[in-house]
């Protein structure tokens, strides 16, 4: 049961994410330009309830305005949250856009992860595929198979992963662009997985029981789907566990380069490029916020991954 801690935190972050549009109090592309950079709002009581202050630029700095009071109000207008017009409520401040952060930090999210997701899910599914083959039939087959692999594990997976993104076109739309993303950082990682199953292939398929089902005709996709997989059901979460995170960060690290999804969608990667300006970090700190989303799930991921190792 240690993995219940971990396994409720993810499932929140996914629901939170899968609810952006109802998470989020504004549109993630909505820009105010007299609102750019503006710092994260404070929520003050009035009352009783929660209010926040409208805000007034002094140079390049704001100032709450106490004279300009906007009730929260919950639940309204389709949202968790919101303020009426001509308030706005900036929990995590703005963007250089005036875009709300926290907005574009749910929805970013759901690129993110979703790209963590989908590629962990084409590596496995490579990975069984071709380390099935390879176990299964030995032979050239396996000694093809897994000089691949050991080619793809001893190139720097960062940097292929960079090569091979830059070599593909740039100009695609926001869904051409997370899907071939996500294809390229999964068929990047199959040789680890791909090894992994060989072994257990290798070992499963000298047990009697197997020789029995081959003994009366069962096919060879028949014997890895029911006899030999399901004793490889602990090391493919495992490694679903720790592709996941890993993966993100990949994305994310694409996104910041420049080489993920581009404006105005938003993921946590590209909303991080503004930060790779010192001066952007140094005095708008609130603009490094994406990356502190990624933390919770990197080492909830890891968690589980140790807990199914176990």
């Amino acid at each position: 049961m240690k993995f219940w801690p971990s396994a409720l935190v993810l499932l929140l972050i996914h629901v939170l994410v899968l609810g952006a549009g109802f998470v989020a109090p504004y549109d993630p592309a909505a820009q105010n330009r007299d609102l750019a950079f503006v710092p994260p709002m404070r929520v003050h009581f009035s009352h009783g309830k929660p209010v926040v202050y409208g805000m007034r630029a002094e140079g390049d700095t704001y100032r709450e305005d106490p004279q300009r009071v906007y009730p929260i109000r919950f639940f309204a207008s389709g949202h968790l949250f919101g303020v009426d017009d001509p308030g706005r409520i900036f929990l995590l401040g703005t963007d250089e856009f005036g875009r709300d952060q926290l907005s574009r930090i749910v929805y970013g999210g759901r690129i993110s992860l979703a790209a963590g997701l989908a590629a962990t899910a084409l590596t496995l599914v490579l990975g069984i595929l071709f380390g099935s083959l390879a176990g299964l039939y030995g032979g050239w087959c396996d000694a093809t198979l897994m000089r691949l692999a050991e080619l793809f594990l001893a190139l720097p997976w960062l940097y292929l992963l960079l090569g091979v993104r830059a070599f593909l076109p740039l100009s695609l739309s926001p869904g051409g662009t997370f899907l071939l993303l996500a294809g390229v950082i999964g068929a990047v990682g199959w040789a680890r997985p791909a090894r992994l199953i060989r072994g257990i292939v290798l070992t499963a398929k000298e047990r009697e029981y197997v020789y029995a089902a081959r003994g009366f005709g069962a096919s060879d996709a028949h014997l890895v789907l029911h006899h030999i997989l399901p004793q490889a059901r602990s090391a493919i979460l495992t490694q679903a566990s720790l592709l996941v995170p890993q993966y993100i960060l990949a994305e994310v690290t694409l996104s910041f380069l420049g080489l993920g999804v581009g404006q105005p969608a938003a993921s946590w990667g590209s909303m991080l490029t503004p930060v790779r300006e010192i001066a952007v970090l140094t005095a708008y700190w609130w603009m490094a916020l994406p990356a502190l989303a990624l933390l919770p799930v990197i080492l909830c991921y890891y968690r589980l991954a140790r807990v199914a190792g176990e």
